[in-house]
């Protein structure tokens, strides 16, 4: 008897059109286990979620993962403060960055690794796009659509 293997992914569509996503880091996630049942079941979302660092350690907030149905009264709250697992030395690195002026720290996608069936969180080192770049990205967006249309 052969098991399917679930695959999840969430994606924060809105990212790429806001930012430039300049580099991307994989990081782990720390969770509990209705959250990570949620999770398992698609039902999280990206689209108002931030990272921030407190205290030299880097956390997701306002990430919204939906209460697991099936839970008793130990369920979590939605959008409660999350924290990320990376290696000293990226922290380090993103931390330098993010002192910079303009970059920040955006969450863009939500998967099940498939090695060991944990949740990761992928985020990008991003800078903020001004609203003529916006009206680029969407007149590049129309001219994909319109030579797809026309193949």
């Amino acid at each position: 008897m052969q098991e399917e293997k679930l695959l999840v992914e969430i994606v924060n569509r809105k990212a790429s059109y806001q930012y430039y996503l300049d580099e991307m880091f994989e990081a782990g996630i720390r969770l509990q286990g209705t959250e990570v049942k949620s999770v398992r079941r698609g039902a999280a979302n990206l689209n108002d979620a931030y990272c921030y660092f407190h205290k030299g350690e880097l956390y997701v907030k306002s990430m919204y993962i939906a209460e697991y149905k099936y839970a008793s009264h130990q369920n979590h709250e939605t959008r409660r403060p999350r924290k990320l697992l990376l290696k000293k030395s990226e922290l380090r690195k993103l931390e330098k960055k993010v002192k910079e002026k303009g970059y920040s720290i955006i969450p863009y996608r939500i998967y099940i690794g498939e090695s060991r069936g944990l949740v990761k969180l992928e985020i990008a080192l991003a800078r903020g796009k001004k609203s003529f770049d916006k009206r680029q990205s969407i007149k590049e967006k129309d001219q994909k659509r319109e030579m797809a249309r026309r193949l």
